[in-house]
């Protein structure tokens, strides 16, 4: 595949178009600040280990974003932006080189009115809450990575997270309601996508527009408190979730349920957790929690934690053990380890997790995750691979699909190939308007490769 290279420039000169906009130049920062947590993957890591960028820029304000623009576009310089960098994919790792554009800087929170808040893409998840919970207002979801990770690079490279088990997924309409995007054309201009347009962008890696504002919709804010439930049989462990997710009157926001022997890696709750136990990690709005209990009474479960609302954000977040934050945790006992990203059909009596969890057994082991898929409870499993061969985890792959579960495979950086499978024309042909020399995050988008070949 063909992509936009870095140009040999001056970068003494390309830093003085720049004017006063903070410019990071030391090797060993510019190498950090171009990488993610793409070493998840095996294969990510040999493909992705060497790739940097040339310098780093920090604006702090939609004016200085776009002077930057506006010098890449005139220089045909790369342009890779980048939030917290909390990605598993590699979606902020500059294939070509050119400058990484960190929007940590553009953080304010602008204003909260009723059931909406206007942000920029630098603002963390957490800083957010902290403005609007006051309020009486939350996000309605956000990853595992909740305390670090931004909202703007949420929005480029996520999917959904803890929330989704009430509101979907981030591609769900009514999940986005604007955005600011500056564009990479002659002269750069800033353009305000609103309603369904929004999709333009969402989930794009930032390949076709430079995202400075967001209109985000928010939930009510709920005292929600942490509970572990342990099972000696993963199965019922399994319908429980599933049970919990369709249990409408129960609010909830997080159902997270782990096969042995998942808990053992979670060193910071090994108290709590039996040996060889399976368990469900969750969040339950405290008005839900006496008829929360008795669920895990009728399912024959085991409450070995419960922290108050009032105690939560305190230390840990029992969110920080669920989603793409169980593999850390279990990569930092064992780094050998890898992941899948599965979506299973639905089907209350979860005969197709059943297969797969007995199937593989301690090769797969099972994790999931409950949320809403066009109104239906669906888990979708992020299963921990003790990784042996790519070939091994390709043949892992093609089983799993080749019985109908969904496999959003985190072990490509290319948009499509991932959780997509198919090529969104709309976001192409948005990309050939705002970026029309291929300057954004090049490398990324197969429709804008294929696009391009077809033009040679």
């Amino acid at each position: 595949m063909t992509m936009t290279a870095a140009p040999n420039i001056d970068w003494d000169t390309f830093v003085t178009v720049l004017g006063d906009i903070d410019v990071v130049r030391d090797r060993a920062q510019v190498e950090k600040l171009s990488k993610d947590y793409y070493y998840f993957s095996p294969i990510l890591q040999a493909q992705l280990a060497d790739k940097t960028a040339d310098l780093v820029v920090r604006p702090t304000s939609e004016a200085e974003v776009l002077t930057v623009a506006r010098a890449c576009v005139a220089a045909k310089v790369p342009l890779t932006v980048r939030g917290a960098g909390t990605g598993n994919y590699g979606q902020c790792i500059p294939l070509a080189g050119g400058i990484i554009l960190d929007l940590s800087r553009l953080n304010a929170v602008k204003w909260v009115r009723p059931g909406t808040a206007c942000v920029q893409a630098g603002a963390k998840l957490a800083a957010i809450d902290k403005v609007t919970r006051p309020q009486g207002w939350e996000i309605r979801m956000y990853p595992s990575t909740y305390r670090t990770a931004t909202i703007g690079g949420f929005i480029g490279g996520g999917s959904g997270g803890i929330g989704s088990i009430t509101y979907g997924q981030l591609r769900d309409r009514g999940n986005l309601t604007a955005v600011r995007v500056v564009t990479l054309e002659d002269e750069p201009r800033i353009i305000e996508l609103r309603g369904d347009d929004v999709q333009q962008v969402n989930h794009a890696y930032g390949t076709n527009g430079i995202i400075t504002e967001l209109e985000i919709p928010l939930g009510p804010a709920y005292p929600w408190a942490e509970v572990i439930v342990t099972f000696d049989d993963f199965m019922t462990a399994a319908r429980f979730g599933q049970a919990l997710g369709e249990a409408d009157g129960l609010i909830k926001k997080l159902i997270s349920v782990h096969a042995a022997p998942i808990p053992s890696y979670f060193m910071g709750l090994k108290s709590y957790l039996p040996e060889g136990c399976h368990a469900a990690l969750l969040m339950v709005a405290e008005p839900s929690m006496e008829l929360f209990e008795a669920l895990v009474s009728e399912l024959g479960g085991t409450i070995t934690y419960h922290k108050s609302a009032e105690e939560t954000g305190k230390k840990t977040l029992l969110a920080e053990f669920t989603w793409n934050h169980t593999t850390l945790h279990a990569r930092n006992v064992d780094p050998s380890l890898t992941y899948l990203q599965t979506l299973f059909p639905y089907d209350p009596q979860l005969k197709l997790v059943q297969h797969m969890y007995e199937h593989f057994g301690d090769e797969v082991m099972m994790h999931l995750e409950y949320f809403r898929v066009g109104g239906a409870v669906i888990p979708a499993a992020l299963q921990l691979v003790r990784f042996s061969t790519p070939e091994r985890l390709q043949a892992i792959i093609r089983y799993h699909e080749e019985k109908g579960a969904f496999i959003a495979n985190p072990h490509t950086y290319i948009l499509e190939d991932g959780g997509r499978k198919e090529i969104d024309t709309v976001q192409v042909a948005f990309k050939a308007q705002v970026d029309p020399y291929g300057l954004l995050n090049p490398g990324k988008m197969r429709g804008w490769l294929e696009r391009q070949a077809a033009n040679v």
